[in-house]
Order: structure tokens, then C-alpha cells, then sequence
């Protein structure tokens, strides 16, 4: 068994676990390259399916390439696809231009994610983020409790020694779990490359620029690259000391704003 098999295997089994424990959960699907391959774990799970919905939290400013991606792929894989927005924000003008990016995340992606878990009574959400993303998500545990209002204590997270995962919901508690923590940005890659896993186009370099890191448009930034196939991107990724997520809106990257997103209940 080689280091990709084992994180295959360790992550199948957290799908798995998660999906015996709770019964009631949804993926979220950003349609990025770690949600995308979290997704292609979870059909490897289940034997080709995916057994409960794959949720997309819209901020209605996203690329083209990731709705054209979603709408096919969701097809194609036969997800149950539930679309969640915070109408009411997106209605009264909120978006990446107006105001500051605390209080976009904060409505359009937050809040809308809040209220779907909320409609549909998710007692769990899946998650492809992982450990070496930011310093913050790496206090992150791969079964992470938030309170009734769905926000984090990061100062109080359960101890998850030698794989014994704290599973188990306490009153009105809503579970985060991570089945990619203990993955790199390489492994990722490394295991499209080996999977044969479709991805979104803005990943591949085009004009000596590509995307690292997608999300809503006004919000990221190519970063230089020639990397136009994904065997270039995993030999890029052994030698760059470019940060992955470089190309997003940096007030929002600030370890202290993404601290207070995540305890709030960003993603």
C-alpha cells in the first residue's frame, strides 16, 4: 500500500463513519479540486453513488467554468444537488464590492450555508479542506463540533488521538467532518493525476497564468504559472514556494479574519 492508498483508505473510512453516525448529512461541494476529489472518494465509498445530497453554497459571483462544471459533473454523477443562497443579502446588493470581505463571506457564504443546514436539517456537513490550507484550518479536527448557531470554539476542540475520533453529537450540536485534514495540496493532485479525477479548467495555466485556488471571481487572482496539465501542476507543486492560496482576497486570507469567518461558521 503506497501513501496515496493510505490516504484513500484513512478518508473512506471517516466518509463511512460519518455517514453511519449521521444519517442526516450533505457534502459541500465548492466544485474547487479538494471538494471535487472528496467527491470522487465518496463515490468510491459507496460503490459509484453518492448516498445523500451534494451541497453548493452560491454566492451568485462564482466563475462560469464552476456553475458549467457543477450542473454537468452533478449530472453525470447522479448527485442530489441542493443550490443554497442568502437571498435576502444577494437581494439588498451585498457582494464583493460592497463593503468589506468579512461581511461578504460572513452573508453571502455563512449565512447561506447557516440557513440551508438549517431548512433541511443537516445534522452533519462533509468538508474537503485540509490541514496545510491555513494555519487556521489546521486547528481543526476531523470530526469538529459547532454549537447551535453552528459556530466554532477553537479553543475547545476534542482530542483525536491515534484515529479515535470524538463521532458522538451532545444536545443540539452540528458536526463539521474533514475526510482530507491529513491531505497536502500534492496529494490532491497526485491523486487526480493517479484517478484520472475531472477538474475545472481555471486550474490549468492558459497565457502563463492558472488559478491555485477558486472561489467567487472578484476574489481571485491567478498566480504565474505554465503548468497546463496535471502532470505540470504536481511537478510545479514540488518545487514552488508560491502559497496555494495567494491568489484570494488577502484581508479575508489575514489569520485573525480567517479565524473569526471560521468561528462564525465559514467553510
Amino acid at each position: 500500500m503506497d501513501h496515496l492508498d493510505k490516504l484513500e483508505s484513512q478518508s473512506i473510512y471517516i466518509i463511512r463513519e460519518a455517514y453511519k453516525q449521521f444519517k442526516d448529512i450533505a457534502v459541500l461541494w465548492s466544485i474547487g479540486k479538494d471538494s471535487t476529489t472528496l467527491m470522487w472518494l465518496i463515490r468510491k465509498a459507496f460503490y459509484g453513488r453518492v448516498p445523500f445530497p451534494a451541497l453548493h453554497i452560491d454566492t451568485g459571483y462564482k466563475f462560469k467554468e464552476i456553475y458549467d462544471f457543477r450542473d454537468e459533473w452533478s449530472k453525470k454523477w447522479g448527485m442530489r444537488l441542493v443550490v443554497g443562497t442568502n437571498e435576502q443579502s444577494r437581494n439588498s446588493g451585498m457582494g464583493p464590492n460592497a463593503g468589506d470581505k468579512l461581511s461578504c463571506c460572513g452573508q453571502l457564504k455563512t449565512d447561506a450555508l447557516k440557513q440551508t443546514i438549517d431548512k433541511y436539517k443537516y445534522r452533519a456537513i462533509l468538508l474537503g479542506i485540509r490541514r496545510d490550507e491555513h494555519g487556521i484550518r489546521a486547528k481543526e479536527r476531523v470530526f469538529s463540533p459547532r454549537n447551535r448557531q453552528f459556530q466554532w470554539d477553537y479553543k475547545d476542540q476534542p482530542p483525536e488521538l491515534w484515529d479515535q475520533f470524538k463521532n458522538k453529537q451532545q444536545g443540539e450540536q452540528h458536526i463539521r467532518v474533514h475526510p482530507l485534514l491529513h491531505w497536502t495540496e500534492l496529494d490532491v493532485w497526485m491523486y487526480v493525476q493517479r484517478e484520472h479525477i475531472p477538474i475545472v479548467d481555471l486550474y490549468f495555466a492558459k497565457n502563463g497564468k492558472r488559478y491555485r485556488s477558486i472561489g467567487c471571481e472578484p476574489c481571485c487572482n491567478p498566480v504565474d504559472s505554465e503548468a497546463d496539465t496535471v502532470d505540470m501542476i504536481v511537478e510545479e507543486l514540488r518545487t514552488t514556494k508560491v502559497a496555494e492560496r495567494s491568489g484570494r482576497a488577502q484581508d479575508k486570507e489575514r489569520a485573525y479574519m480567517m479565524q473569526k469567518l471560521r468561528a462564525l461558521g465559514y467553510m
